[in-house]
């Protein structure tokens, strides 16, 4: 009698197809939720469909393009297990980008790699991506969960997203729209937002051996918590300014910090002042600081210190800008403004910021 073996398969593979249908069913419902009157179709498809025609009403239509991660945050909620909140951040990294040009975004597709497809946490990291979508006005079309068993850990994925706007011609925004005279208005970010996390966890969780379940007085909640705290997304915020009153630039605070995130918005001729006493970092940024022992200049040109969008107005329509703000929920105020290169900031690279925080 042979001996009879039985043929590889996926499954003996690391890779669930019953799973991965199973988690597809499971976001259905959150996906719903993140659409827009444009989007033909449903999930399902090989690809997302969106109706161009509502571009007939512009001039000459500018679509805007970005894509993004969250990078090692995703680590921390691994850890945590708490995975609906990533999304968000996902969205906010993605969608406020494309806002920063003046474009309106109208749809995003995500791709969520795992090590192994666990039906209730795709979806749950869907669920997060749907709501954040809903919060910046655009659709969900679409996505991919591609499992990788070998790569990452059963219990390890990342995310990345990618999305698209559109913004008329004549209304974009820039370098080129900014002035000498020009205010810069600061919004509060809801924390650390999604940069910068390596460099937190070194500092926090390696060398000063902190656990994610430490209760931290400052922050009036564990540290897992308060490094979870989901990014805040401005786009609608943004976009309400732009029909509000006259804006020149706006600047996504991300990698890099406030100083280098700005001075991309700063014609090579001009020059921003930003005065750290017009404000306090919240906590989580004087603790990472005080942990590691971190210079002030190096800690600002990694995390955003608080701030995580920007404004640069006419001096005129500084007071609309702070009211709809206000109006709106989202902590603000004059951060400083732009001046011509001369002096004392000839030498500087397009922003700086002077003064001790208050």
């Amino acid at each position: 009698m042979s001996d009879q073996s039985t043929g590889a398969t996926y499954a003996a593979a690391g890779v669930s197809i019953e799973a991965g249908d199973l988690a597809v069913e499971m976001m259905k419902k959150w996906v719903a939720k993140a659409t827009r009157p444009e989007v033909v179709g449903g999930l399902g498809g090989f690809a997302g469909l969106f109706d161009a025609s509502a571009f007939k009403r512009y001039d000459r239509p500018l679509l805007a393009t970005a894509t993004d991660g969250v990078g090692t945050k995703v680590a921390l909620a691994a850890a945590m297990d708490k995975h609906d909140t990533i999304g968000h951040d996902l969205v906010g990294m993605v969608v406020d980008d494309l806002v920063v040009c003046g474009a309106e975004p109208l749809f995003m597709t995500d791709y969520i790699c795992v090590g192994k497809v666990h039906p209730e946490r795709v979806a749950q990291i869907v669920k997060g991506i749907a709501e954040g979508c809903a919060l910046a006005g655009c659709a969900l079309v679409g996505g991919e969960t591609a499992e990788h068993p070998g790569l990452l850990g059963p219990d390890e994925y990342d995310v990345a997203g990618a999305g698209t706007g559109v913004v008329e011609a004549d209304r974009l925004l820039g370098a080129e729209r900014v002035r000498a005279g020009d205010v810069v208005i600061a919004m509060a970010a809801s924390g650390l937002h999604s940069n910068g996390y390596s460099l937190v966890r070194h500092v926090l969780l390696k060398e000063a051996g902190w656990q994610l379940d430490r209760e931290v007085p400052e922050f009036g909640r564990t540290l897992g918590e308060e490094l979870l705290e989901p990014t805040r997304i401005y786009s609608l915020d943004c976009l309400a300014l732009t029909r509000a009153a006259e804006i020149h630039a706006f600047s996504h605070v991300t990698g890099g910090g406030l100083a280098a995130n700005l001075a991309r918005v700063i014609p090579s001729h001009l020059h921003a002042r930003l005065d750290r006493g017009t404000w306090t970092p919240m906590p989580v940024f004087q603790t990472v600081a005080e942990v590691g022992r971190m210079e002030t200049l190096e800690i600002e040109k990694t995390l955003n210190m608080g701030i995580g969008m920007v404004a640069v107005v006419p001096q005129e329509s500084v007071d609309a800008v702070l009211a709809v703000l206000e109006d709106r929920d989202v902590e603000a105020w004059i951060l400083g403004d732009i001046v011509d290169r001369a002096g004392d900031y000839a030498k500087a690279e397009g922003a700086a910021l002077y003064g001790a925080y208050a």
